[in-house]
This record gives C-alpha cells, sequence and structure tokens, in this order.
C-alpha cells in the first residue's frame, strides 16, 4: 500500500503544485473515491480513484519532458484573465497537459521546461535544491567594476539579501552592455530588481539560456521539443532525485 497526502499526490502527478493542489482541494474540485476530498486527506496510490474537476487521474501515463523557448510577451501561465497569450497555447498540440517549472516574466524570454512530472517539477524548484541557471541580459548603461561586486555579493530585495551569483561581462560596447548572470535562486523578477538596486533600470533584453545542465541552444523563438533521455536524468541528478 502507498499511502500519501492528497496535495502531495496531486503535485507529483503534476497536475500542480502543492500550494495550487490544496486551493483545488478547499474548492471542492477533488473528489477521492466519489467524495469530496479535504485538506489533511490521504490516498492509497494503488486503489484509490481520484478525480479533478471532473476528470478521473491516469497515473500510468507516460511523462512528458519539453523545452520551450518562450517569447517576450508570453505569460508563463496556463491561462490568463486578461486575455494575453500564455505558454499553454504553445505547447496546445501536445496530448498531455503539462505544466512550466517555475517562471519567466512577461517581458523576458527563453529557456522554460515544461512537464508532467510534478515530482522533478518540485524538485527543481525547491530553494534548497540551489539549481544553477544562467541567463543573458543586455542593458543601456554601463557597468562598473563596483557594480559587478555589488550584484555578485548580493543585493537586498524586500528586506532580504540575494544568494551570491555570478555576474560577468561578455560584451561592452558604448550603447550597451551584456552580462551573464548565473543565479541559484528564483526570486520574482530578480535580476531587474537586482539591477535598479545598482542604479541599472534600462534593460533591453533578458533572456535566460541554461537551466542545470540543459542549454537552450538554437531552438526558435516559441518552438519547443522533446528532452532526451540523458537530458532528463541530467536535470534528474541536479534535481538530487538520483544519484550523480
Amino acid at each position: 500500500m502507498a499511502v500519501e497526502r492528497l496535495q502531495k499526490y496531486l503535485a507529483s502527478c503534476g497536475i500542480a503544485s502543492r500550494r495550487k493542489a490544496e486551493e483545488l482541494i478547499a474548492r471542492g474540485d477533488v473528489k477521492v473515491n466519489g467524495r469530496v476530498a479535504r485538506i489533511g486527506d490521504k490516498v492509497d496510490t494503488n486503489k484509490d480513484i481520484v478525480h479533478v474537476a471532473g476528470r478521473r487521474l491516469d497515473v500510468q501515463r507516460q511523462n512528458v519532458y519539453l523545452m520551450l523557448n518562450k517569447p517576450r510577451g508570453v505569460v508563463t501561465t496556463m491561462s490568463d484573465e486578461m486575455g494575453r497569450r500564455c505558454v499553454a497555447e504553445l505547447v496546445s498540440d501536445i496530448d498531455t497537459r503539462v505544466y512550466p517549472v517555475g517562471r519567466l516574466d512577461k517581458d523576458s524570454e527563453g529557456l522554460l521546461i515544461m512537464t508532467n512530472d510534478g515530482r522533478l517539477s518540485n524538485a527543481l524548484m525547491h530553494p534548497s535544491t540551489h539549481v544553477p541557471k544562467t541567463y543573458r541580459v543586455t542593458v543601456r548603461a554601463k557597468v562598473t567594476e563596483d557594480m559587478l561586486v555589488t550584484l555578485s555579493t548580493g543585493v537586498v530585495i524586500e528586506g532580504k539579501k540575494t544568494l551570491p551569483a555570478s555576474v560577468r561581462v561578455l560584451v561592452e560596447e558604448p550603447e550597451r552592455t551584456v552580462l551573464e548572470f548565473v543565479l541559484k535562486e528564483g526570486k520574482n523578477r530578480q535580476i531587474r530588481k537586482m539591477l535598479e538596486a545598482v542604479g541599472i533600470a534600462e534593460i533591453a533584453k533578458l533572456k535566460r539560456i541554461k537551466i542545470g545542465p540543459l542549454v537552450l541552444g538554437n531552438l526558435k523563438y516559441g518552438a519547443y521539443r522533446q528532452l532526451t533521455k540523458e537530458e532528463v536524468n541530467a536535470l534528474k541528478r541536479v534535481a538530487g532525485l538520483i544519484k550523480k
């Protein structure tokens, strides 16, 4: 018998994060063996039948792992109340429902992992994992050595100092500077707020190019591809799900 908390089970099935799963349960959208579930309920994953919004969970489904090159202007949600284009539209031809791992804000672009493997998604996003994420950032300003030191050692955002990061200049021209950021945390709009903290307000381009061992490469904007088995295993290793 495999018994676990319902919200954890929903997350492992790729339905939503644990917090969002709790919201689904609280709204009465989840049933176990025909009964409306409550927060704190447990399920026997070998025999209990779970429905979410009237749809039965198929725990035997195959996991899907995608790399998406998110364009600027697209929001990292499955739907949007304001009618904005969302990442779900870019993978609408996939038979299995997949969810974004973490976020890229609307004005940022680049590498986004999408999957129905809730266990991997939660492991990659968990603060204790510290999976490195690499960004290429173009600013309309000169970046001094003092700025680089401050950005690298950490700046205070909303009362809390950011973790040490790797920040270096890739290209320096009169009209622009291209920076590489490697972060091991994922605060909301973190790079933008870090740059604002050192007096740089204008960001021409912010693109994520790498997550752990996974590299975006030359994938076209708005396109996606399946991850290889080797890439999936590499992500699982960096997330601590399999031994290195």
